[in-house]
């Protein structure tokens, strides 16, 4: 993996969109709106896929911003960090939030995820259902976010796509 320091895109100062999708060209939606896993997807343009945690920790509500709209309220929340490599190059800047209360029973290991992309843990439950996606663009940049439930309880996947991911 490269060894570089890339900041965070811009998530906070985004308007999410779920009507926006007859906007997008084809090419741009058949990335955004992908129903199935986006780990799955990059696979298909690259030898390797590589996650590398960039925080990983409980927080308060207070320091959730816009995304405590699209979660129930809880005491804390776990967030995951990461960027995304199709081989060496970072594609996806990823953060997840999930509501403590998500994390009980077998839900618990999404704490424990460490460099092991979160699609591959989500997309092997039968019990995974996506609510919506919602797209933007900020600073040249494509992102989706979507609400996803797991075994009917919630998480919120917010995914930037660098310039050098495949969508570009």
């Amino acid at each position: 993996m490269v060894n570089q320091t890339l900041s965070a895109p811009n998530w906070k100062d985004r308007n999410w969109d779920s009507s926006a999708a007859h906007l997008l060209t084809q090419s741009v939606s058949d990335w955004l709106l992908e129903e199935d896993s986006m780990t799955s997807r990059c696979e298909r343009y690259c030898q390797n896929v590589m996650v590398k945690p960039l925080f990983e920790g409980y927080v308060s509500f207070d320091l959730l911003g816009k995304e405590i709209s699209e979660l129930p309220i809880d005491t804390r929340y776990w967030i995951r960090e990461i960027l995304l490599f199709g081989d060496t190059m970072p594609w996806i800047w990823a953060r997840t939030v999930v509501p403590e209360k998500t994390l009980c029973g077998p839900e618990q290991r999404l704490t424990a995820l460490g460099d092991m992309p979160l699609g591959r843990y989500l997309f092997s439950h039968a019990e995974l259902e996506r609510d919506y996606i919602q797209v933007s663009l900020f600073d040249d940049l494509w992102g989706r976010r979507s609400r996803l439930c797991l075994s009917g309880k919630p998480l919120l996947l917010t995914e930037i796509f660098l310039p050098s991911a495949p969508l570009y």
